[in-house]
């Protein structure tokens, strides 16, 4: 086994992350959650036990130089410091345990650790994880009410795509197949698929671009590509509290599931690496699940038995 220190496996894991085309922002995000461990397990390892505290709140004098191999002990210290502390959500804590957990896969890869700490660590409840999302009737209410063509068409080529913001704003008209109805995307990592969309959509995109055949679908400042800001203000006007860019595309995944019960479709139109990222879209088929309930579960059987008997009754008593 290669041992090593922080010190010298945080720079192998960045050229790694970059290697597997993850955008810069989600390097640098990723290299400070294990910054931020290593600083504390170099802390554990070197300070007093009731200064771990004081020097948390100034990382200045902590350091990289200290042995990536961990104990499960540790990482769950650590969360539970973390946790303490009223500045981290259940959801942060998520992403941080995410993020080590990809480390630590990397390292044990690499033959840096003997074993991974990360395996049998449990995440955190979140409370009011299903996601407020609009149904198609009511999204297509949202896209009627709105008179600007532009605005109008950015949020329906969301809901027909289901495409991320990023995704929409780097649209250009060369990417569209008004034949085939559809649009290659290029998603996180730089990652290229192809989504499809529908002819009205279609045709309402073509009525948009007029004579354009090239450049950005969406223009904004100076004829570049629309910014996500902008997309966002756009859903400030016009949508209802609570409905984001992100709503309107879970919206897309519910209904395509609701309807075609295909999940391993939907995953690959979102452009999610783990179909576990998808799953979060089996809990909000209400309907299935009502119908499945009133189907087969005993009391509601039986419930159903009885109502229908009353039905008879009272239709063979007024039309005897």
């Amino acid at each position: 086994m290669e041992a090593g220190f922080f010190s010298e496996w945080v720079g192998r894991y960045r050229h790694y992350l970059r290697m597997r085309n993850y955008s810069a922002r989600t390097i640098q995000s990723y290299e400070q959650v294990v910054r931020h461990f290593a600083y504390y397990v170099w802390l554990r390892r070197t300070a007093d036990p009731g200064k771990l505290l004081i020097y948390w709140e100034n990382l200045s004098r902590a350091r990289l130089d200290t042995d990536v191999e961990v104990k499960p002990v540790m990482i769950t210290d650590y969360l539970t410091f973390l946790s303490s502390g009223k500045t981290y959500k259940p959801k942060t804590i998520h992403r941080i345990i995410s993020t080590l957990s990809s480390f630590y896969r990397f390292l044990y890869s690499q033959g840096a650790v003997s074993t991974n700490p990360m395996s049998g660590v449990e995440r955190p409840k979140i409370k009011d994880q299903e996601l407020r999302y609009l149904k198609h009737s009511q999204v297509i209410r949202l896209i009627d009410s709105i008179e600007d063509p532009r605005d109008r068409l950015v949020i329906r080529v969301i809901y027909a795509t289901g495409v991320r913001v990023s995704e929409l704003c780097a649209m250009n008209l060369e990417d569209i197949d008004f034949e085939d109805g559809t649009i290659r995307v290029r998603g996180k990592g730089g990652k290229i698929r192809i989504v499809f969309i529908d002819r009205e959509t279609l045709e309402e995109i073509a009525d948009f671009i007029g004579t354009r055949i090239e450049g950005p679908l969406f223009l904004g400042q100076m004829g570049h590509h629309i910014s996500p800001r902008s997309v966002q203000h756009i859903f400030k006007l016009y949508a209802p509290p609570g409905i984001t860019p992100h709503k309107i595309r879970h919206s897309y995944a519910s209904e395509l599931y609701r309807r075609s019960k295909n999940l391993r479709v939907v995953q690959e139109n979102l452009g999610h690496t783990s179909i576990k990222t998808t799953e979060i879209y089996l809990h909000t088929d209400l309907d299935e699940r009502k119908r499945v309930y009133q189907e087969y579960f005993p009391l509601a059987e039986a419930g159903n038995r009885e109502t229908e008997d009353r039905r008879k009754a009272r239709r063979d008593r007024d039309y005897p």
